[in-house]
């Protein structure tokens, strides 16, 4: 099994996309990871490998259009943004990738895109794992997104997210913006999860400040099969502040499926 990425951009939907693939044994399902609303490959760090090397899946991350190395958002996001990416991008992507009935690793905006991706085509995920999800819109997430907003203007937010993005400006202000449109405020994909048949983690920190628990008691309720970790003291990315938990736990999980 090699540690060493393999990197490759493929065209989907009409737009160039990066994507990493990190090798596993062939018997073991692909892991798939998609990123949060300012993510992108880089910004994994180094969970892909990690998570290949614990739990012997190959795994591929990708940049969605407009974050990272992908082709640069053009135009402003419509509130049915993520049902694009989880109806029409994901699979398309799958298929240009060759990867059979993966499981989606999904973080914040990531979770709530392979929810949907699973909902609409149940038969062909495994599993999910949904760090963060969001499945309506909470007061919190709101006022922590326009706050971010006020921190772009005011710190070197811009300069850092430069690093991992080909147009930070364009990134930033293209998930802000939505989030912060009066439209997106009725935004529900609760109705996605009644259709999925995989197993499911949820992982959330109970620090998290883009969402509560409420967001894992409602699918919960709708997924019987589902587990949760409540990771203590880790905010909205639980990868990062708790790996070595949050790693074991999918490994422990994905050896189930």
């Amino acid at each position: 099994m090699t540690r060493e990425p393999i990197a490759r951009e493929v065209v989907v939907d009409g737009k160039r996309l990066e994507t990493v693939r990190y090798g596993g044994e062939p018997d073991r399902p692909a892991i798939v990871m998609l990123h949060e609303g300012l993510g992108s490959v880089s910004l994994w760090r180094d969970s892909p490998p990690r998570l290949a090397a614990r739990t012997r899946c190959s795994v591929v991350a990708y940049s969605r259009y407009g974050y990272g190395r992908s082709e640069v958002l053009r135009e402003k996001r419509e509130p049915d943004y993520m049902h694009h990416e989880g109806e029409v991008v994901l699979p398309a992507l799958l298929a240009a990738l060759e990867i059979d009935r993966p499981v989606l690793f999904g973080h914040s905006d990531g979770a709530s895109i392979a929810l949907i991706c699973a909902g609409t085509h149940p038969a062909s995920v495994r599993a999910l794992v949904l760090e963060a999800p969001h499945v309506f819109v909470e007061e919190i997430s709101v006022r922590s997104i326009a706050e971010a907003k006020i921190a772009y203007a005011a710190t070197d937010l811009p300069e850092k997210l430069a690093r991992h993005h080909a147009d930070a400006d364009a990134t930033f202000y293209g998930w802000n913006d939505i989030w912060l449109d009066a439209r997106f405020r009725d935004w529900n994909i609760e109705s996605y999860a009644d259709r999925v048949r995989c197993p499911v983690l949820t992982i959330q920190g109970d620090a998290d400040e883009y969402g509560t628990t409420a967001q894992l008691d409602a699918i919960a309720a709708r997924i019987p099969q589902s587990e949760t970790l409540l990771v203590p003291g880790a905010g909205h990315s639980p990868h990062r502040d708790a790996p070595e938990l949050v790693i074991e736990r999918v490994a422990s999980f994905l050896d189930l499926v």
